[in-house]
């Protein structure tokens, strides 16, 4: 039977870190997101300040003009002089207020484009350096929609929203100071409805803001998914589930779309608040108004500027109804933001650490113990010592612990109680960017980047000269192959490399790795993939790379670790025994028999 939409989203993908976060509007968080505003504060801001001042104060003045000096002077008084006088002045002014609102709007897009610009790049390197625990509890789309999203919902809070929020406030302060001066019974009389619409309003915020942040919640939900299919889309089709796929993506569509909808209905429901706030405004305007007209104590003229001036009164308020809810969807997107850019790494650098500049690549565990989740033990009182120079395996099954030790020599993670020291030092007391900068990772899956051949050997070291990077690709045995191909080095390759084969992949992590120079070289698993007759070419290749090096080697394949100086044996975090493959096979130990349970298998399979 065909699951539902709503159950296919409920069940297929659980993201326990984007939740809705049910707080108070936070002005200090606000002000947090404001304080990337500070760098253009002596140019960009005052600019833009002064010419809002300009238009606000052209605002102010041309009602009074129209009314009180047209109607109630020049009018009245038949004085022509008077009137293309007044009338000059009031053309010239519109003129200043709109070459200055020229002004305001290419200089606030500069000041937006440049704030969202900062906030990317610094959510981005920040994201960088967080540890590997962060990525292996979050999908890399919901990351995907903070960086882009997220921060793309913010642009027009800072191109218009926030000196529109400044000019409304200077705006509304002039029209009720100008509203009293004129009538102040009659402002009275039109404010009375004001409590009970900020009664009202204020009971659509929560709502409002909750809404932004499912949104927020939806799309990040979709772009997991998005990315998850791309990049599964050879399982979904080998195990013909397109038709499901599908149907997941349609039921995290309409999840995205209805609260699109819900939110944006929630937002549509201000604005015609605020016009039926200003309809009941403009009755009692005209009721009262004409009034005191009758009275005597109005004049016609100071009617017509006070009722310019009342349209102008609710026009800042609808304004910045719209500007709150921008604040709404700024702070759903800042929250999460401001997240990530909370998270510290859990691998802490010291103040004082050290640069590690050279390193000989002697490796010590001194009573290591690990947790990735601090319950289970991945490390168990490790103890151990590789030697400079020497080529030193990790084997066991699954789970042994075996990419945990490669893990804490890189410093992906610390270790939980021990210490790891390189060449007598507590790596703990150098810089990570150091010591990293010595140690490189090849790993079974390697990742190639969109870029040409040429660029994905360069990026073990940037500055590395073309001839460097051929020679590197020589000396591993993969210039044959590249020049094989149509551009040779210049052979643009796509994302993830799969125009090339797996072992052409991982010749040029080979290459990639020998223009690095490490001291130190961790291969996990980096052969478990290539068929015997390119491993043969792997090996050969392997000897250029090792050389002169201190290299750590996992495997399950125990044909390519036979040359080690050292085997460490490991089962459930603990060394079971260790030594060269002779005396290990000599013991008729756990290695004996992982060696002999291969062998059978190799036979089983030739059979």
């Amino acid at each position: 039977m065909k699951q539902s939409k709503e159950k296919l989203v409920k069940n297929r993908f659980y993201y326990p870190t984007d939740q809705v976060i049910d707080k108070p509007f936070n002005w200090k968080q606000m002000l947090r997101l404001f304080s990337y505003l500070k760098p253009y504060r002596k140019k960009l801001l005052p600019l833009a300040f002064l010419t809002v001042i300009i238009t606000t104060i052209v605002r102010l003045a041309a009602p009074i003009l129209i009314g009180v000096y047209t109607l109630d002077h020049a009018i009245k008084n038949k004085d022509q002089n008077l009137l293309w006088t007044l009338v000059a002045i009031i053309f010239g002014l519109y003129l200043v207020s709109y070459i200055a609102n020229i002004f305001r709007i290419r200089w606030m897009n500069q000041l937006g484009q440049n704030v969202i610009y900062d906030l990317r790049k610094h959510l981005f390197t920040h994201v960088q350096s967080l540890s590997h625990r962060f990525f292996d509890s979050r999908s890399a789309g919901s990351i995907l929609v903070r960086i882009m999203n997220d921060i793309n919902s913010l642009q027009e809070l800072f191109t218009s929203g926030v000196i529109n929020l400044l000019m409304d406030m200077i705006l509304l302060i002039g029209v009720i100071a100008v509203l009293f001066s004129l009538s102040p019974s009659l402002s009275i009389a039109v404010m009375i409805i004001l409590p009970l619409m900020f009664f009202i309003s204020t009971s659509l915020r929560r709502n409002i803001r909750r809404s932004w942040q499912n949104v927020r919640l939806k799309q990040a939900k979709l772009n997991s998914h998005l990315n998850e299919s791309i990049q599964g889309i050879r399982v979904t089709q080998a195990f013909n589930q397109e038709t499901e796929n599908i149907a997941f993506f349609d039921g995290v569509n309409t999840e995205t779309y209805e609260s699109w909808r819900s939110a944006t209905r929630k937002n549509a429901m201000f604005r015609p608040f605020v016009e039926m706030s200003n309809a009941l405004g403009t009755a009692i305007l005209l009721w009262y108004g004409t009034t005191l007209i009758a009275d005597g104590t109005l004049t016609i003229g100071k009617f017509v500027s006070f009722a310019f001036y009342l349209g102008m009164f609710w026009e800042p308020i609808s304004r910045m109804g719209q500007v709150y809810n921008q604040l709404l969807m700024g702070m759903a997107s800042s929250e999460r933001i401001f997240e990530f850019l909370d998270e510290k790494p859990l691998v802490d650098e010291k103040d004082n650490a050290k640069h590690l500049d050279e390193i000989k690549g002697k490796i010590e565990f001194e009573e290591v113990e690990f947790s990735y989740d601090q319950k289970r033990l991945a490390l168990k009182g490790i103890s151990l010592t590789m030697e400079a120079g020497e080529t030193v395996a990790l084997v066991g099954h699954t789970g042994s612990g075996k990419t945990s030790i490669a893990n804490l020599i890189t410093r992906f993670y610390d270790p939980t109680s021990g210490r790891v020291k390189i060449d007598g030092i507590d790596i703990r007391d150098v810089t990570v960017s150091s010591l990293r900068s010595r140690i490189s990772v090849v790993l079974q899956d390697t990742f190639i980047f969109s870029g040409t051949i040429m660029e994905n050997i360069r990026f073990g070291r940037p500055d590395a000269t073309d001839e460097d990077v051929i020679r590197a690709a020589k000396a591993v045995g993969a210039d044959e192959f590249i020049l094989k191909l149509k551009n040779g080095y210049d052979t643009e390759v796509e994302e993830r490399g799969n125009i090339l084969s797996v072992g052409e992949r991982q010749l040029l992590s080979f290459a990639r790795t020998l223009l690095a120079d490490p001291s130190i070289i961790i291969l996990d698993e980096a052969t478990a993939s290539i068929d015997t007759e390119t491993e043969l070419i792997i090996q050969n290749a392997l000897r250029t790379l090792l050389k002169g090096r201190t290299a750590i080697m996992i495997a399950h394949r125990l044909s390519t670790i036979r040359e080690a100086d050292k085997i460490f044996v490991l089962n459930h975090g603990e060394i079971e025994e260790f030594g060269n493959h002779q005396e290990l096979m000599r013991q008729q130990g756990v290695y004996y028999e992982l060696v002999k349970a291969q062998f059978r298998m190799i036979d089983s399979t030739s059979a």
